[in-house]
């Protein structure tokens, strides 16, 4: 298939792009450069240096003729969304209108959408499966579940059938060392712990050491990157193949500890990585674990990938190159 990847420069879009060239797919990465990185383009692939708010850079890629598209342009800072709304509204949903539109003029039919757990919002029974209640508690959540809702209905009224993909926290990188560029301004619990381990940053800071769960901290479903661009990969091709719109949790079905996720960086890095307890966050949910069953039944998917020292050893090879 001919593949347009919005976003195929950053962290997950270039792991999406790097799996659906190994697939043997042809693939045009989209993408602004805002956050994603040079370095993560491939040469098999065609690249459009280009705007999701510019509908007319949109448009004249569109209809050079695609079969599909993965749609991975999106801020996805949830405090931040808090604080500038403005933004997130602009590039999520006008954006996302933006390509749906264009797509449409374009006949392209089928588009796979990179969703989120943050839809869910607070966990109210785990694991969390795809019926559980929608209410996210952030705007990044609710941009995602908002762009779900205008697929379902260009689904109806313009037959463009979608995947919508919502998955929990991404982690690791290339096992082969394929993909280098590194998250800028990183957000999440891994990558920061690397950059601690890579002098980068003086300390981890760790919100809560009294929480209700084993070792007194927090605990998150990890799933590895190479895991989410394989079930990209098989998304499209199902839906290419049923023309039946589907929504779909990817996950590991485990959850990992803040502390669990720290002791084993220290092991794999030999690294000390200085950590101090900080004041519990509001809004952060003791525990969230995935239930990716229903993935497992409609594409074959399974995290094959995301135990905590792949998750780790992964990303520790690609900081040792840079730092």
């Amino acid at each position: 298939m001919k593949v347009l990847v919005i976003g195929g420069a950053g962290y997950i879009g270039s792991h999406v792009s790097r799996v659906l060239l190994d697939r043997g797919h042809k693939v045009t990465v989209f993408d602004n450069l805002s956050s994603g990185c040079r370095e993560n383009l491939f040469d098999e692939a065609a690249f459009v240096k280009g705007d999701i708010l510019d509908t007319a850079a949109l448009s004249e890629t569109m209809n050079s003729g695609f079969d599909a598209l993965i749609h991975l342009a999106a801020f996805k800072a949830a405090g931040e969304s808090m604080t500038h709304p403005e933004k997130y509204s602009v590039n999520n949903i006008t954006g996302t209108l933006n390509i749906l539109n264009c797509a449409a003029k374009a006949n392209i039919k089928a588009v796979v959408f990179s969703s989120s757990a943050a839809v869910y919002g607070e966990p109210k029974y785990l694991p969390m499966d795809e019926d559980h209640p929608l209410s996210p508690e952030n705007y990044y959540g609710f941009t995602k579940l908002e762009i779900e809702r205008f697929l379902d209905w260009y689904d109806k009224l313009k037959s463009i059938r979608y995947a919508a993909l919502r998955y929990f926290n991404a982690a690791g990188y290339d096992a082969k060392g394929r993909i280098t560029g590194l998250e800028r301004n990183p957000a999440n619990l891994l990558p920061i712990i690397m950059e601690v381990a890579a002098g980068i940053r003086e300390k981890l800071e760790i919100f809560g050491d009294d929480w209700d769960t084993p070792d007194g901290t927090c605990i998150r479903d990890y799933v590895h990157v190479s895991d989410l661009a394989q079930a990209h990969a098989l998304a499209l091709e199902y839906l290419v193949k049923t023309d039946k719109s589907f929504t779909v949790n990817l996950g590991s079905e485990n959850g990992i500890s803040v502390k669990s996720m720290l002791e084993t960086a220290r092991a794999v890095t030999g690294r000390d990585i200085p950590a101090v307890i900080a004041p519990r966050r509001a809004g952060d949910p003791v525990k969230v674990v995935a239930s990716s069953s229903k993935a497992r039944k409609l594409l074959g998917w399974k995290a094959n990938s995301s135990n905590v020292e792949t998750l780790i050893s992964s990303t520790w090879n690609i900081y040792q190159k840079h730092f």
